[in-house]
């Protein structure tokens, strides 16, 4: 398993629901425990020293997946709300909205993600008998790849409208490859579909090399999540996605959220 993925199921167990104060997502601590180590000790609170427990780092990032999260669960609320039963998620991680979120009948979720990540998440929501709450499609694919076609294959239906959410992804992505997606994903979306995606300004250069340097050099001896994420992501130029989408892909309306 990543290190990213489990830093981000980590985050989603420490944070908490804006609204009311429960967990955002109950089955990310279940992820965290099952990978053991520093991801089950932190959820437990034997982990003090981490960056996720910190009172700057960590408050903030915990805040932050509160946020995006609550967003993005309010997003297929409005998607569902309008009648769409196709939901693609792309490089899911280990998200468990087809667990959590109450989706109308006959929905189906689409979930892309690598073979290692499906697997690992497969095996432990097995262990603990958790069941779906709607039609789930787990896919291993790496998106990198001819992922359109596996898609389909598993029951992807390009003429009917779906919902797409691209989380977490954009900045692992280079520019050329990012626009690739978009391309891919605008030749699957019907008309009536909608598209949520998350995207982060880029560091000026220098700025950047600081940022990675000083996290690698403050890292703990089992690493930080800061220091794997700037070492991972592609601090480069690129189209701003919704920009992209309304010149190439016809986007008629969309609406920004800020958790800063």
């Amino acid at each position: 398993m990543g290190s990213t993925a489990l830093a981000v199921a980590a985050g989603r167990a420490l944070a908490r629901h804006p609204a009311n104060g429960a967990p955002i997502d109950p089955y990310a601590e279940l992820f965290c425990r099952a990978a053991g180590g520093q991801w089950s000790d932190l959820v437990q609170g034997k982990q003090s020293d981490h960056a996720l427990s910190s009172e700057d780092f960590g408050r903030s990032f915990a805040n932050f997946q509160a946020a995006r999260t609550a967003f993005f669960d309010n997003f297929f609320t409005t998607t569902s709300d309008t009648g769409v039963r196709q939901v693609v998620l792309l490089a899911s991680g280990l998200d468990c909205r087809a667990y959590r979120l109450q989706w109308p009948a006959e929905t189906e979720v689409y979930e892309l993600d690598q073979p290692l990540v499906q697997q690992f998440k497969q095996e432990t929501l097995d262990a603990h008998g958790a069941a779906p709450s709607a039609v789930r499609h787990p896919i291993s694919v790496d998106l990198r790849q001819d992922w359109s076609t596996i898609l389909q294959e598993s029951g992807f239906d390009p003429s009917r409208p779906s919902a797409w959410l691209v989380e977490g992804l954009l900045f692992f992505l280079k520019s050329s490859a990012q626009d690739l997606l978009l391309e891919t994903i605008d030749s699957l979306a019907a008309p009536g579909s909608h598209i949520a995606v998350e995207q982060r300004d880029t560091y000026p250069d220098i700025e950047f090399e600081m940022r990675r340097a000083a996290a690698a050099d403050s890292a703990e001896p089992g690493g930080s999540p800061l220091a794997d994420f700037l070492a991972l992501i592609y601090n480069e130029s690129r189209s701003e996605a919704a920009t992209w989408l309304r010149a190439e892909g016809g986007l008629l309306s969309g609406s920004r959220c800020s958790t800063t």
